[in-house]
């Protein structure tokens, strides 16, 4: 059977409605979705950038709770911040919003500016969240182009990639027929469909052509080709958990990574081990914690106060009572440690009795 020669002109207006009907039908219910507010937009759309929907949806909330504002983001810490972006990762999202709240706040009067071309001269916002916010809070008819639309038009128009014709040169394509596909009445819609679409349809494996609101104008009808990912790689590393009682408050030592020349600076994690430093004792805790193209296997280890290995001299450590660090700048890998030793709860809600896994030793 024959595939569809791709989408023409007179095709386009049929697209746009076909895909915004499907869209309005089975569009997920998220909180971001239920607001015009160009703020909430933004939040969202930092939030989302490598970041799991689920993750998002609690956390979007909680943030919007504590800094509902644009101006009360741009007067918060930087650390009080990073303490609500914990557990997102890549916190570097975090410190460029919170750049660009006080930049708006100080050359725009608080108020952020309409359109796309204004939006990408604040600090951490490029092409695509400006897209985003421009045309969803804006109504602007500029075409927002993600990994899902990406595939969803490349799969259209058959374009595949591979080590002859490289990601680049297909993104150059999309991102032209993009501009000329987004519809200039609803652009805000249209391009959160076609990124639904993406993300629950036109799924990178095993996409369900069968329900697709676009199959007929499909030259792929399937999976594309695509250059291979690089594999990832797998690196052990150890740190240590010790924790201690004074006054009848249970403490946990921290430590803070360097403002400079640190992957993630002034996050607080559990201090860790040398690759030369010889254990007495087996881990207590071993977790598993990915990062970019790496998936570390983290061997914890439990160490009394006396025993503790000494640090460098420009190392900021830190006793610090558990209902305190339950609202600091954690790195993820050191809330899912604490969490999984029961120094941390799992849920949001603040611990009221310390209770440890009985493998943590409180002295």
């Amino acid at each position: 059977m024959p595939r569809p020669s791709g989408p023409g002109p007179g095709t386009l207006a049929p697209m746009r409605r076909s895909l915004l009907d499907w869209y309005h039908r089975n569009k997920r219910d998220l909180p971001w979705r239920r607001t015009g507010d160009p703020y909430a937009i933004w939040v969202s759309e930092v939030m989302l950038q490598q970041t799991r929907v689920a993750v998002v949806i609690d956390r979007f909330t909680t943030f919007l709770q504590r800094f509902p504002t644009i101006p009360s983001l741009a007067a918060a810490p930087e650390q009080d911040v990073l303490a609500l972006w914990s557990g997102l990762g890549y916190y570097r999202r975090a410190r460029m919003l919170h750049q660009a709240a006080q930049a708006i706040v100080c050359d725009h009067a608080g108020t952020m500016p309409s359109t796309a071309e204004g939006l990408r001269d604040l600090p951490g916002i490029g092409s695509y969240t400006a897209a985003a916010i421009a045309s969803i809070a804006h109504n602007q008819p500029i075409a927002v182009i993600d990994g899902n639309v990406q595939r969803v038009l490349s799969r259209i128009q058959g374009w595949h990639s591979d080590d002859r014709i490289s990601e680049a040169a297909v993104r150059r394509k999309v991102e032209e027929f993009a501009q000329t596909l987004v519809d200039p009445q609803h652009p805000g819609d249209f391009n959160q469909a076609i990124m639904e679409l993406g993300a629950t349809v036109c799924t990178p494996r095993n996409p369900q052509c069968l329900v697709c609101p676009w199959a007929s104008e499909c030259r792929t009808l399937g999976e594309h080709i695509t250059p291979k990912r690089a594999p990832m790689t797998t690196r052990a590393a150890a740190c240590l958990l010790a924790v201690r009682t004074r006054s009848n408050r249970t403490e946990v030592l921290l430590e803070q990574r360097a403002v400079s020349n640190s992957v993630m600076p002034g996050m607080w994690e559990l201090p860790p081990l040398a690759p030369d430093y010889k254990p007495t004792a087996a881990p207590i805790l071993t977790v598993r914690h990915a990062i970019m193209q790496v998936n570390y296997i983290v061997h914890v280890h439990a160490i009394s106060p006396q025993k503790l290995p000494k640090a460098d001299v420009a190392t900021h450590r830190r006793w610090i009572e558990i209902e305190q660090a339950f609202s600091m700048a954690l790195t993820g890998l050191a809330r899912k440690v604490l969490t999984k030793a029961r120094v941390l709860p799992k849920s949001d809600s603040r611990p009221r009795v310390f209770a440890p896994h009985p493998i943590v030793e409180v002295l």
